[in-house]
């Protein structure tokens, strides 16, 4: 390429990071601009925090185009945005909609990688949907952003496999990271007329609403796979209750079993284990968790050291 692709960047969380850094490193790409939501407050004393995002640009020596803006739907935004003269712009997970009037104005629009294999899994929490449905395979798009809810054209996909022992935090390196490596590599032959847009077939949507607090908490009433998942999905604030207090689950695995016990019971193993009744008769083996104390112990610790006969 003998000019380089001026680029602005829209995102905010750790997800976004990698795709940051490709794009700061790669030689055909100038990056003019970085957008991120401003600081919040965080932790126990609420101290003003930044994203992850501006906290990546100051090491990577680009603190000086980083912009904070508390609005983009402003004809001030509008116009700073149009001032850039960008090419295209890229958005990883921004948290904020883009108006057509910022997505649609880069020469060659703007494009979004989304961790999913679209159209399954339109909007908030895509990673944590497919691990909570039990999906063995997933994966990232990059598409062009248009007015719907990640209902672009489809530009490139890739897959990757979801395992056993994966939960949010592991699944989400991984696509972060591939996720990357695919955004670059698809601006690049984007803007070079190499790839020829596909419309998403609406008919096959699903969608992947943000996780609400009630979701947190385990029901013993389901089917054990399906309570194993939630734990994976949910890591590491999946919890039940003992005494009145909250327990954290942090990892688990199914056992085959037909027990005729109440879901929730805890059931007798000679305390060489922490097994757990749930609502199809199998055992869930919680292998580690939060104790009452806020302490990460293993479950056969739990059990030897607290009298537990139910969880609620």
């Amino acid at each position: 390429m003998s000019q380089k692709i001026r680029t602005v960047f829209f995102g905010t969380s750790l997800f976004a990071v990698p795709t940051l850094e490709a794009l700061a490193k790669d030689e055909n790409i100038e990056l003019v601009a970085i957008i991120t939501q401003p600081d919040k407050p965080a932790g126990r004393g609420k101290k003003l925090t930044p994203p992850p995002i501006k906290k990546k640009a100051k090491e990577l020596g680009l603190e000086g185009i980083v912009y904070q803006p508390n609005k983009i739907r402003t004809e001030e935004f509008f116009s700073f945005f149009r001032e850039l003269k960008p090419d295209i712009a890229v958005v990883v997970a921004y948290g904020k909609i883009l108006p057509k009037g910022i997505f649609d104005f880069p020469k060659y629009r703007t494009l979004n990688l989304h961790a999913s294999l679209l159209p399954k899994y339109r909007g908030a929490a895509p990673i944590h949907r497919a691990i909570m449905a039990g999906e063995k395979i997933t994966g990232n798009t990059v598409m062009l952003i248009d007015e719907g809810l990640d209902s672009g054209d489809i530009l490139t996909q890739e897959t990757e496999p979801i395992y056993e022992d994966d939960n949010i935090i592991t699944l989400s390196e991984r696509l972060a990271t591939k996720g990357a490596k695919l955004l670059v590599r698809t601006l690049k032959d984007w803007v070079s007329s190499k790839i020829e847009p596909k419309k998403q077939d609406p008919s096959k949507a699903t969608y992947a609403p943000p996780i609400l607090k009630s979701e947190y908490r385990i029901c013993w009433k389901a089917e054990a796979q399906s309570v194993h998942d939630r734990i994976r999905a949910l890591y590491p604030n999946a919890y039940t209750t003992f005494n009145g207090k909250r327990i954290k689950i942090l990892s688990s695995r199914v056992v085959e079993a037909n027990v005729n016990l109440p879901p929730g019971s805890v059931y007798p193993f000679n305390k060489d284990g922490l097994y757990v009744v749930c609502g199809d008769g199998k055992l869930l083996q919680v292998l580690e968790l939060i104790n009452p104390k806020g302490k990460k112990i293993k479950g056969e610790d739990f059990i030897r050291g607290y009298k537990v006969e139910r969880f609620l």
